[in-house]
């Protein structure tokens, strides 16, 4: 059995009428925008969201979950399709998951439209139904996603990031999304426990930044995973292998490097130099080093959690973030 099946298991029948629940959410009257959610709904990942609201809910209320966990599921799926679409847009993207993006199929126009619906479609199952505190906590993660690509690209025209600064856009730009599933999920049982709706915000906010450096590292490794190596050099993106190798280089070698992954980033030797350079200052055992460090924080705000299936599922999350081929 693949593991994400075996994440699944404990949740079976809360997916399967999740995805229903999700399908209606996004009903329209306009028969071109039914034909285009129609197109997102198939074309689903391996929902690894709507995954952590479900199994955290189970996890405290010990087995039991609401309208309101179906609901938060619902809304941060609509609002997290809602910035793949415009991401698309933005980086003129053709595919996503292998298909081909809404703008490669009816442009940009409608894209930005589409994503704009979503988006309302998201705050209104929320108003709708009264649940503030939820409507809350994703649109605080969507201002912080927003301010981590902002921040990412200001700070990409340099190249001159630390790794203080590199975990602020990793944390709003990937960890605070898996954070605010979490939080959700919790909150929609346990709204007045607070002190565990923000233990659970953590949690996801580490398994978030070790999925990121996860991702950092798949950009060095020659493995046939879903993306070329070395694709972050060629778009000039600062990962935590290349800045620990920049702050531990004499100044040649970092202008050398910099001059690199800005001028040559095309040229195929150069980019495979910049690689094994990195390899070299032990860039990636150093990265490596720091994303299990926030695996072990993260499994460590689970221990006084009483043992349980969803419990279980949820340890089991964390370990495939950081031991996933793509």
């Amino acid at each position: 059995m693949k593991i994400v099946e075996q994440i699944k298991l404990p949740i079976v029948k809360e997916m399967e009428l999740f995805e229903k629940k999700f399908h209606d959410s996004m009903s329209s009257k306009v028969a071109l925008l039914n034909r285009i959610t129609y197109y997102i709904v198939n074309r689903k990942g391996k929902q690894m969201r709507p995954m952590f609201v479900f199994l955290t809910a189970k996890m405290i209320s010990e087995g039991t979950v609401n309208e309101r966990t179906y609901r938060g599921a619902s809304v941060i799926e609509l609002i997290h399709t809602a910035t793949l679409v415009h991401d698309d847009v933005v980086d003129d993207s053709n595919k996503r998951r292998g298909f081909f993006s809404i703008n490669a199929l009816w442009k940009n126009k409608i894209a930005v439209l589409v994503g704009d619906y979503l988006l309302s479609k998201g705050l209104l199952l929320s108003i709708d139904n009264n649940d503030f505190d939820l409507l809350k906590i994703i649109s605080v993660a969507v201002r912080e996603m927003s301010e981590g690509e902002l921040l990412q690209i200001e700070k990409a025209r340099r190249l001159d990031i630390t790794e203080d600064v590199y975990y602020e856009i990793i944390r709003q730009k990937t960890a605070t999304l898996i954070a605010a599933c979490c939080s959700l999920g919790a909150c929609s049982v346990a709204p007045e426990n607070t002190a565990v709706v923000e233990k659970m915000r953590k949690f996801g906010e580490l398994i978030g930044m070790a999925f990121q450096i996860k991702d950092d590292l798949f950009d060095y490794t020659d493995d046939a995973i879903g993306k070329p190596t070395g694709i972050d050099i060629k778009e000039q993106k600062m990962t935590l292998p290349l800045i620990y190798a920049l702050n531990n280089c004499s100044k040649k070698e970092k202008s050398w490097v910099i001059n690199s992954v800005k001028n040559h980033n095309k040229d195929k030797k150069r980019v495979k130099e910049v690689i094994q350079f990195v390899k070299d200052k032990n860039g990636l055992v150093y990265a490596e080093q720091k994303m299990v460090q926030f695996q072990q924080e993260a499994l460590q705000l689970l221990q006084d959690f009483p043992e349980s299936d969803y419990k279980a599922s949820l340890i089991l999350m964390v370990n495939y973030v950081i031991e996933r081929k793509k």
